[in-house]
């Protein structure tokens, strides 16, 4: 039984799990689509890093490839590794290492490394002449975000050493690109600030004879809402698992692809006047039922929303009440509870289309992102994908 990025994928047979995160491949393929249509003529790089947003990087980058994605994106040699251990053969872009990254394995499997700086281009052409073959190398530009990529002040030197990288024959330049910092904000002169940068920073290349083969900026939020910089290619994240970038702006149609769900362990009466959970801070004000849920912050649902969360449970909103513990919390059926019986699945998030929460909904509640709360599932969760297209 592997485990990634914190949760389990299922053993092929067994009692149904207490935990699981299902992923909706179908939902998947449709947010690809929807993605596709706003990068007009660029194609489209969807991006599997942190095992796909905590979504399974394999299942999903097979979905998007079938979906007409072109090409995957992650963070370190690691995850690429994984991808082509699984046999996915499209290019792969890792942007996030240190100098002593394994650069070796990378060349072997041919993935196209991101080089933030002199040193990192040092050291991948130093392994591509240990391999015995160019490394394909993206330049990464900074071009205001502050974090990963060449400076201004640094870029001049690392065009130069890879001028001499490429002409000694160890490395091959496919691409420039850079990192949106207010992409969010659709309408941010920020926005404006750092194209004219990238632009610029891609000139200086061609200004040396250096010909990248693509350019790419766009992430999901400008991708479906700046068609200007969508360039040759595009590299959407957060919205290919149907979360909306920027929710303000409507749902662009997208369909989130992960359900968090547990089945109910205890089902019990509690009398008027009596506690529930640590610390009593729910005191049952009638004579009541309640259920209880085999989930807590352990397995990613987090304290902070003790009382205020809701969970749909025999087609009903069910409050949350008393403190949400390490492995458990309760739900409020009320007086009558003859829908809910041991053993029924509460969903804690999912896609809404059942009147259930959103991951939306938590981060709102929690004043954060949808990111830190799909990637947040975790302990003993059994991710299960589902794809109806496929059978």
């Amino acid at each position: 039984m592997a485990i990634s990025a914190g949760v389990t994928d299922p053993q092929p047979s067994g009692p149904a799990p207490q935990v699981e995160a299902v992923i909706d491949l179908d939902a998947v393929s449709h947010n690809v689509g929807v993605l596709r249509a706003h990068a007009g003529d660029a194609a489209v790089m969807v991006v599997v890093k942190a095992d796909g947003y905590n979504h399974g990087a394999v299942e999903v980058s097979r979905a998007a490839l079938a979906a007409g994605a072109r090409e995957l994106g992650v963070t370190t040699v690691a995850e690429a590794i994984e991808l082509r251990a699984a046999g996915i053969t499209a290019p792969v872009l890792c942007w996030l290492n240190t100098p002593d990254a394994d650069y070796p394995a990378a060349i072997a499997a041919d993935i196209e490394i991101g080089v933030p700086s002199v040193q990192h281009l040092r050291a991948v052409a130093a392994a591509a002449a240990g391999v015995g073959r160019p490394a394909t190398v993206s330049i990464k530009v900074d071009t205001g975000l502050n974090r990963n990529g060449a400076s201004p002040l640094e870029y001049p030197a690392l065009l130069d050493e890879l001028v001499a990288a490429t002409r000694a024959g160890t490395v091959r330049l496919r691409a420039i690109f850079s990192h949106l910092a207010h992409a969010d904000q659709p309408h941010s002169p920020v926005i404006d600030r750092q194209r004219d940068r990238f632009t610029a920073a891609v000139d200086a290349a061609k200004q040396r004879g250096l010909a990248p083969e693509l350019v790419h900026l766009a992430n999901s939020a400008a991708t479906l809402t700046r068609p200007d910089l969508a360039f040759d290619l595009v590299r959407p994240g957060i919205a290919v698992y149907g979360l909306n970038p920027v929710p303000e702006l409507g749902d662009f149609g997208l369909r989130p692809a992960m359900s968090l769900q547990t089945r109910v362990a205890l089902v019990k009466r509690v009398a008027a006047g009596e506690g529930v959970s640590y610390g009593h801070e729910w005191i049952a004000p009638r004579d009541t039922v309640v259920a209880l849920l085999p989930i807590g912050y352990a397995d990613g649902v987090p304290r902070a929303l003790g009382g205020r969360l809701q969970v749909l449970l025999g087609g009903v909103r069910r409050p949350n009440v008393g403190r949400i513990c390490m492995d458990q919390l309760v739900v409020d059926l009320g007086p009558e509870h003859d829908e809910v019986a041991v053993g029924d699945t509460a969903v804690l998030f999912g896609s809404g289309a059942a009147g259930e929460p959103r991951a939306q909904d938590w981060a709102d509640l929690l004043s954060t992102i949808h990111y830190e709360v799909v990637t947040g599932v975790r302990g003993r969760a059994v991710r299960r994908h589902r794809d109806d297209q496929a059978g």
